[in-house]
């Protein structure tokens, strides 16, 4: 068993986090204070990552991507984890795996064009009624001729306000749900999508949350990804990986960029005569956020490795999201708490990253509906710890 990586490896993690602490953290400060970022920065943004061969690293080769592993992914996800959402999704894309279903046609018209970042893509899948229970949609696509007329809400889209286009989920068989649940590439300039609010949150700033509202939408058969009542399956399939990711991976890299802050406080703020550090409570508190960051990202890791080896890694990732999620909750605000008063202002960004985690234990699934399908993978594997599973 090797733990160490390999000199690709190493020269991807160095590459990511020099451009990231060169381009993108000098930007955090001004998205902060304006709630946006510049549309001409990330444009220049995305073109230096671009020529550096960053964006899209996720997808295949084949159509233009940087065909990484799902270790080596998770690897440049963490360092991810090192600044803001909408920096990550402006320089290093957003291209969601769901749309490798896409048939010939459909990869030209929206897989192509958005690995090449001449489109963005976001995920409508969440709603009102329906928000770890992916199944319990309401939003439907009726049958009309050849095709459907969607009809229906959608909220909490991420980033839909950059994105021209969506992947919607509809109830196209009401008697057969969950089977009964399709997925849609649906254009924003569709006749008779409409955008509504732009749902602002306690954290995350820059990035946008819109609902989205769908009356009578029409979709030709081109619009359906993948098979007619195969859209949750598709969606279990292909989010898992980006859940590993965005949620996993990058909570892992904040928690450790938190715990890398905290530690170089407590070296050099004194109080009594002597450095923070020297005092056990603080000792206390750093010993616990490294031992918790580094089990997650042995978690993480090991859930990566399930990836690769084709494995079922549906209960890996379910507990990486609880693990990784919840630790870094609970470093953040210990970093807050060694900070003192300073971690509480905004002088500082230790209070932003407190904001920021706190959405960690609720998208993507709550931390309570992943200890359940922990709990459900346990009851019939077991401890989940060896190969059982194939």
């Amino acid at each position: 068993m090797d733990f160490s990586l390999t000199d690709e490896q190493k020269m991807l993690v160095n590459a990511v986090r020099q451009f990231i602490r060169n381009e993108l953290k000098p930007l955090e400060d001004e998205i902060e204070a304006k709630g946006q970022l510049d549309p001409a920065k990330a444009k220049e943004i995305f073109q230096k990552s671009k020529e550096l061969g960053f964006y899209a690293m996720n997808i295949p080769e084949e159509y233009g991507g940087g065909g990484l592993s799902a270790v080596d992914t998770m690897l440049v996800e963490e360092q991810f984890g090192h600044t803001t959402d909408i920096l990550i999704r402006r320089a290093f894309g957003n291209v969601y795996e769901a749309l490798l279903v896409c048939n010939d046609a459909q990869k030209e018209r929206w897989l192509l064009p958005t690995v090449q970042g001449e489109r963005t893509c976001s995920i409508a899948i969440t709603e009102p009624g329906a928000g770890s229970d992916a199944a319990g949609i309401s939003t439907r696509a009726v049958k009309d001729g050849a095709g459907w007329l969607l009809t229906g809400q959608k909220h909490f889209v991420s980033d839909g306000e950059y994105s021209d286009f969506f992947i919607v989920s509809a109830v196209t068989d009401p008697d057969s749900k969950p089977r009964g649940i399709s997925l849609f590439l649906v254009d924003k300039a569709a006749p008779g999508l409409s955008v509504g609010r732009n749902q602002a949150m306690m954290g995350i700033g820059g990035t946008s949350h819109l609902e989205l509202f769908f009356d009578k939408v029409k979709l030709e058969p081109e619009h359906l990804l993948g098979q007619e009542g195969r859209g949750l399956r598709i969606a279990l399939e292909t989010l898992g990986r980006v859940r590993l990711a965005q949620v996993g991976a990058r909570a892992v890299g904040k928690a450790t960029h938190a715990l890398n802050l905290m530690i170089q406080y407590a070296r050099d703020r004194r109080q009594f005569g002597k450095p923070l550090g020297d005092f056990q409570m603080v000792q206390a508190m750093i010993a616990d956020s490294v031992i918790e960051v580094n089990a997650a990202r042995l978690l993480l890791h090991r859930a990566a490795w399930e990836i690769d080896q084709g494995r079922d890694a549906r209960d890996w990732i379910s507990m990486v999201k609880v693990h990784a999620a919840e630790t870094l909750g609970r470093v953040t605000d210990r970093a807050v708490q060694v900070y003192g008063g300073m971690g509480f202002t905004k002088e500082l960004p230790i209070e932003r990253y407190y904001r920021d985690s706190r959405v960690y234990r609720i998208f993507d699934g709550t931390s309570e509906i992943h200890r359940i399908l922990v709990s459900r993978g346990a009851l019939k594997y077991g401890d989940l710890l060896f190969d059982v599973r194939t």
